[in-house]
């Protein structure tokens, strides 16, 4: 049997590096906050951004901010900015955004929820788990959003 050569448009997807770019614990209530009834509400948001370094390299930047707060007081906020670098070969062009914009997200989020739990941890408040979040459904909303926007429309079904 013959070797079959490799493909010059074969596809490739590498994660080169996982790794926190930034992060910030504040308790800007405590130790007051201590002194309360533990009935949290938490408020979470996730952003994303992509920079290109290379031709096919990308740094994914997964940023997640949780605020909780009890009543009206905040027990603490959290930012994490969990990163990526990413080689993309052999891939179409409107490929890369479904897999930059989701699949990337995807991969770096249980980095993001561990910082998150451990930093919740350390400043001695109950372990916080975030629950799975569906970045293709968010990253199809964003693209409807986008289109919407670029049709100067409200989002309101139209007929022609």
């Amino acid at each position: 049997m013959a070797e079959q050569a490799p493909q010059e448009n074969a596809r490739q997807f590498i994660v080169q590096r996982i790794y926190t770019k930034d992060i910030s614990f504040e308790t800007p209530n405590s130790p007051a906050v201590f002194r309360q009834e533990w009935k949290p509400t938490h408020d979470l948001n996730l952003n994303t951004r992509v920079n290109k370094l290379a031709d096919d390299t990308f740094e994914v930047v997964l940023a997640v901010t949780v605020t909780t707060k009890i009543g009206d007081m905040t027990a603490f906020l959290v930012e994490a900015q969990q990163a990526g670098i990413f080689s993309v070969a052999g891939f179409a062009e409107n490929e890369l955004g479904p897999l930059l914009g989701a699949y990337c997200p995807n991969i770096l989020f249980p980095y993001a929820r561990e910082v998150v739990s451990d930093l919740v941890t350390k400043g001695s408040f109950p372990q916080l788990v975030l629950q799975p979040v569906n970045f293709d459904a968010l990253f199809a909303q964003h693209q409807q959003q986008a289109a919407v926007q670029r049709e100067g429309g409200d989002g309101a079904t139209r007929e022609h």
